[in-house]
């Protein structure tokens, strides 16, 4: 594409070299730079893109667009890199900001060509981002997702380095959907994409807001929580159809934001709302645990069963019911969608023959291991044993926390290891025992992660329930001189398989 058509609609000035040049990808890494593409100097928190300039040149850069509000690096230093290696040099005002408008451009504006839902909030955009995608793939929908867990592009699981990747990364897929004939895209947004643009120029069919809970507070993120909530605000701003968990702490904030801006669908368990849950119980089916509930809607009213357990992931199905209600989908795929819901590392169940209820779960702090636990009380008949470790380079208050956490709730744990990078693995179960002596829990130690999966899993009876926390969706380990695949499902399978073969 040529460069004026990359440029289009931003304000620009030249500083350097020739404007019709051909560019053949968009960069802000200097270390994806090849023959042709366009190199962006973005300022970060630690790092200045400017910087990387002279390298993107000797890669094959044909043009570098500079910020006009740079510090250092005057217009004759990039200037000679114009002359020395025949590149266009352009400035603009907040590169980082127009990153996602210059992609649009260069792909041909792909958010346009896509139906986008967009999920926001501090918990469940995962599990209800899967939701969503499993109903619309069961109506017939080809769609992919973006997330914390992984991306899912043209049926290719990708690993996904942030909740929402960079403005760059997210308009690049959503070009390889469009090109594969993919017309749909469930995305979790983050405050953080919301804050920095990476998500400039989505208007989305439906946005839903989960809750809001006090996290991502710090120097690097937000100041408070009132910019926390502001920058959540945000994706109201482009959307055709809001969503709104109406049982949230400031969901009488976001109905005043998106009063005579946009439409605004609700859902409650058991309050006022368009989309209410009711009468919510624990039901088993087969190897799965769930929850059965009545929904109460003009969409359907009747029974509803979820094969995960827990309130908050009713909380999940009501959110992706509403945007299933919008796109005019079947309750029959809803329905279908819900019994084989299986989120990577969110309560996922492994299953087998002896009547255990064993779930991967990404609890790595102690609020999150509090609320499953709790939650599993109500699903289980037998004991809960719960296997999980601590990282290292991590808060030792952490640790502490959660020891005792599972000392109060569990009635064993297996205390073991997670990544212990740079710490003594020891060290660390030293610090979860200090926590786990304030309670009476019972406990036992077993450093290697493995085996202690193995015997959590050999040591459960017929209606226990076996926990492990911690790393969920995660498929490796790290030490201190080397990172190994490891994942927790897989090695709960080899343990299950086993115990099988064994009888």
């Amino acid at each position: 594409m040529k460069l004026l058509e990359v440029l289009k609609g931003i304000e620009y000035k030249l500083i350097s070299g020739d404007l019709d040049k051909e560019v053949t990808s968009v960069e802000y890494d200097s270390r994806k730079v090849t023959e042709g593409s366009l190199f962006l100097c973005v300022q970060g928190f630690t790092v200045d893109g400017h910087a990387f300039a002279s390298k993107a040149a000797e890669q094959g850069a044909s043009v570098i667009v500079a910020d006009s509000t740079r510090t250092g690096f005057p217009n004759e230093e990039l200037a000679g890199l114009s002359g020395r290696y025949g590149l266009c040099v352009v400035e603009i005002a907040d590169t980082h900001k127009h990153l996602a408008d210059l992609c649009a451009n260069f792909y041909d504006h792909p958010e346009k060509k896509i139906s986008v839902f967009g999920i926001t909030g501090t918990k469940g955009k995962t599990t209800t981002a899967f939701m969503l995608r499993e109903i619309l793939e069961r109506s017939g929908r080809k769609t992919g997702l973006i997330g914390t867990v992984c991306n899912i592009i043209a049926g290719e699981k990708i690993h996904a380095e942030h909740t929402t990747p960079e403005s760059r990364e997210v308009y690049d897929m959503m070009n390889t959907l469009s090109s594969g004939g993919e017309k749909d895209l469930v995305m979790e947004v983050s405050s953080q994409a919301l804050k920095l643009d990476r998500v400039r120029g989505i208007t989305y069919r439906t946005a839903a807001f989960t809750n809001l809970y006090e996290d991502h507070i710090a120097p690097n993120e937000h100041p408070d929580m009132e910019d926390y909530l502001s920058c959540k605000l945000r994706i109201f701003d482009c959307c055709e159809t809001g969503i709104l968990n109406a049982d949230c702490s400031v969901a009488d904030r976001v109905k005043a934001y998106c009063d005579g801006k946009v439409k605004l669908l609700t859902y409650s368990i058991g309050g006022d709302a368009d989309f209410i849950a009711r009468n919510l119980r624990p039901e088993r089916r087969g190897h799965v645990t769930g929850t059965l509930f009545e929904l109460d809607s003009e969409y359907y009213t009747g029974e509803i069963f979820v094969a995960l357990p827990g309130k908050f992931n009713v909380y999940n199905a009501l959110c992706s019911i509403c945007s299933a209600y919008e796109e005019g989908i079947s309750i029959n795929a809803v329905k279908e969608a819900f019994e084989n819901i299986s989120v990577p590392g969110r309560m996922q169940p492994v299953e087998n023959s002896f009547g255990v209820n064993i779930l991967v779960d990404y609890a790595h702090n102690a609020a999150a291991l509090e609320s499953v636990l709790n939650t599993l009380k109500e699903y289980t008949e037998g004991r809960i044993i719960t296997v999980f470790g601590c990282g290292g380079n991590r808060s030792k208050t952490r640790r502490f926390e959660m020891g005792e956490v599972s000392g109060n709730l569990s009635d064993y744990t297996v205390i073991t290891s997670d990544n212990p990078r740079n710490e003594e693995p020891m060290a660390i179960i030293a610090d979860i025992i200090t926590g786990m002596s304030k309670t009476s829990g019972k406990y036992e130690v077993e450093a290697d992660r493995t085996e202690a999966i193995r015997k959590a899993v050999n040591m459960a009876v017929e209606g226990d329930t076996v926990l492990i926390a911690g790393k969920g969706h995660e498929d490796y380990q790290i030490f201190s001189d080397r990172t190994i695949h490891f994942d927790d499902c897989e090695k709960a399978q080899a343990a299950v398989s086993e115990r099988e073969g064994n009888r």
